[in-house]
């Protein structure tokens, strides 16, 4: 079985022209397609490429519209003959200007070659921004539909913000390698994502207390069903269905294959029909994921604020490296300054003696020791005296 050639499209910067020459917002032409705006403003950007249906009512609309301002262009003006050019007036006496002939409808009126022919204007060159300016552009594009992206991964209103806001500023920390990213906007979803589903987040007393529920029934049902996926299987749907990434890109942000992301986005579109079987329907589940995500009120902090803080922190994170290092510099130092500079065997513990008699307390001496006492005091102190042999 052959597949036909996929629908041509216009290249994404056309897209955005024909729209805008239509004088429609992202919004209006994505209800006439029966998207997302997220979506719309991904195609144009150029960051994904719609599919299949999507992609033929994506191109017959924009078909459409270059077809109406083709009709709404105006016609080239005629080329003017020589015979035909008026003779410019003397400046020294200024005459009233003639006035100009009724020509037929649609033929522009010529201009006197006196006037002089205006000089082509050079574009301003785009004013290059600074970090901070194309961080804040970047913020305030991206941060609304983040927060909403991550409340459908984890249920909580506040664990959402704080994650996008903690991605932003990882972003600003590393804002060299951001700025150079071909998707930036990917870099930050990743790193949200990835700080929102961390298993540690299940230890802070914040997760312990439960946030109120969405208001409608519906709503509360379909954030039950996603919650219950795992992690991995939950954020693969959010990126396919919700985001609307095509299968190699969220293959490539949740770090799998594409076919072991295949499998999970099958499994968790099963899980989710047989708890909702009205969601069995790609379509009708990508509308109320969006429905979902859009219901909630989340606010995101300002650019500024997220920048001071992310600043803030890495200040404390560099002082708290710099006075360990200086405490462990000083450990090494004081033992270096106190410790032996040679060897010192250790002493043997002690060992019991025996054979030793018995010391006696002092007290009366007996009649031998009265008489050996006497004894020792009666010889010569300078030793016994010498004996010489006798006989008897």
């Amino acid at each position: 079985m052959t597949r036909s050639p996929a629908t041509p499209l216009p290249p994404p910067k056309a897209r955005r022209r024909l729209r805008e020459t239509a004088a429609l917002t992202q919004t209006q032409l994505a209800d006439r397609v029966g998207v997302t705006p997220g979506t719309v403003r991904a195609w144009e950007s150029g960051r994904t490429t719609p599919r299949g249906r999507k992609r033929e009512a994506y191109a017959k609309l924009l078909k459409t519209l270059a077809e109406e301002g083709a009709v709404r262009a105006p016609e080239p003006k005629p080329k003017l003959e020589p015979e035909s050019r008026p003779q410019p007036q003397p400046e020294a006496k200024p005459q009233p200007e003639p006035e100009p002939k009724v020509e037929p409808e649609g033929k522009p009126q010529p201009q006197p070659d006196s006037q002089p022919q205006p000089q082509p204007v050079a574009a301003p060159e785009p004013v290059a921004l600074t970090p901070a300016q194309a961080f804040d552009a970047l913020y305030a594009f991206s941060a609304p539909a983040l927060v909403r992206q991550t409340f459908l991964l984890t249920g909580r209103r506040e664990q959402a913000r704080e994650s996008v806001e903690r991605a932003f500023q990882a972003a600003w920390e590393h804002w060299p390698e951001v700025a150079r990213d071909r998707d930036p906007v990917g870099w930050v979803r990743a790193t949200a994502y990835e700080y929102a589903l961390s298993p540690w987040q299940r230890l802070r007393p914040r997760h312990r207390r439960p946030e109120p529920p969405p208001a409608d029934p519906g709503d509360r049902t379909l954030l039950n069903a996603l919650l219950r996926l795992p992690p991995r299987h939950r954020r693969t749907l959010v990126l396919y269905d919700g985001v609307g990434l095509d299968l190699p890109e969220t293959a490539a942000e949740t770090e799998a294959s594409t076919p072991a992301t295949a499998n999970r986005l099958l499994r968790a579109r099963e899980a989710v029909a047989e708890r909702l079987p009205a969601l069995a329907d790609p379509q009708v589940l990508h509308r109320r994921l969006a429905e979902l995500a859009s219901n909630e009120r989340l606010r995101a902090a300002e650019p500024p604020t997220v920048r001071r803080g992310g600043e803030r922190r890495a200040r404390l994170r560099t002082r708290a490296a710099i006075a360990f290092t200086v405490a462990l510099v000083a450990t090494t130092a004081l033992t270096v300054r106190t410790a032996p500079t040679h060897y010192e065997p250790p002493v043997s513990p002690g060992q019991a003696v025996r054979g030793v008699p018995q010391r006696v307390a002092p007290g009366a001496l007996s009649d031998e020791e009265l008489e050996l006492r006497q004894k020792l005091r009666d010889q010569m102190q300078d030793g016994p005296e010498r004996l010489s042999p006798r006989l008897e």
